[in-house]
């Protein structure tokens, strides 16, 4: 058995494309769960850049690595995140890497300005960062570098599968300008990252075997504070891909209410201001019926 797992992981990294770095965890016959949807937490400060959670795997299968803050190894790179991708006979990772450009990462809709295609989060504008504000979390009373591209209405309804290509996943290839891009010189991820990843596996409750695909903390602001998560309450959101902007969420009879966010929810798109999302399916009590959303459409993301 153990043979023909070892032919099994030669194959899988023969298929790999040169782009990708080593790090290729091999999952036979079995896929990664869906990815979760969550509320990205505010950035702790400039210079941060988001990398999106993802389901990764060891020797007890899958386990979550909360979506998470980090700076960047030096001015100037992007991060691409890893993906999932079926190799004919296995589920193979792509490890994601540090560039100048963000490459190919299965069209996966991460969310937060990684919609599949490309990163619409921001950008390097010299030496800073600058956030785009209606994909990002970002306090802007405190980080002053920001902008708003809202002006491409995005809604992402079923669009959480968490690998490509095989049976039931994003049927996506490289564009002729991702594929120039994965010749361009890679930074592995750094060791904080390196480590964030390790918290992630010494959590139990991150495991797939334990929490059926849904993990309870699936944020951390940064590595240092990765006990400092988000809690999922948003189990009952279905098919869409939540973004807040430069709010807070509080609970309140039973519902959650994100201010600046675009929500959508059980394939209604819910963009607005002050958008109502409810955090489980019990009924309210009559005498405290929940205030209805106030829709105010806005845009999106634009591809640039």
């Amino acid at each position: 058995m153990r043979a023909v797992r070892n032919l099994v992981v030669a194959a899988a990294l023969a298929l790999a494309p040169a782009a990708s770095f080593a790090g290729v965890f091999i999952s036979v016959g079995i896929a990664p769960p869906a990815l979760p949807v969550y509320v990205q937490p505010v950035a702790p400060g400039d210079g941060y850049l988001w990398n999106p959670g993802y389901w990764a795997y060891g020797p007890e299968g899958y386990y979550w690595v909360p979506g998470v803050w980090v700076r960047p190894p030096q001015v100037g790179l992007l991060w691409t995140p890893g993906y999932w991708g079926w190799g004919g006979s296995a589920f193979l990772f792509h490890e994601g890497y540090w560039g100048p450009h963000v490459g190919f990462y299965g069209g996966i809709n991460y969310g937060f300005g990684y919609g599949g295609v490309g990163f619409w989060g921001g950008r390097w504008e010299g030496g800073h960062f600058a956030y785009n504000t209606a994909v990002m979390n970002v306090n802007r009373t405190v980080i002053q570098n920001t902008y708003v591209d809202n002006t491409h209405v995005s809604v992402n309804v079923g669009m959480h599968t968490a690998f490509n290509g095989g049976a039931g996943g994003i049927q996506a290839r490289p564009s002729a300008q991702e594929q120039q891009w994965s010749h361009e010189n890679h930074v592995a991820p750094t060791a904080e990252q390196q480590q964030h990843v390790q918290l992630a596996h010494a959590d139990r409750s991150n495991f797939a075997s334990g929490n059926g695909g849904h993990p309870t903390h699936v944020t951390a602001v940064t590595v240092n504070n990765y006990r400092s998560t988000t809690i999922n309450n948003n189990r009952n959101v279905t098919n869409d891909q939540t973004n807040v902007h430069n709010g807070q969420t509080n609970v309140r009879n039973g519902q959650t209410n994100v201010h600046n966010g675009n929500t959508a929810v059980q394939n209604t798109a819910v963009n607005g201001n002050h958008a109502a999302v409810k955090a489980n399916n019990r009924p309210q009590p009559k005498a405290h019926p929940a205030a209805r959303p106030q829709e105010h459409p806005e845009g999106g993301e634009k591809p640039r």
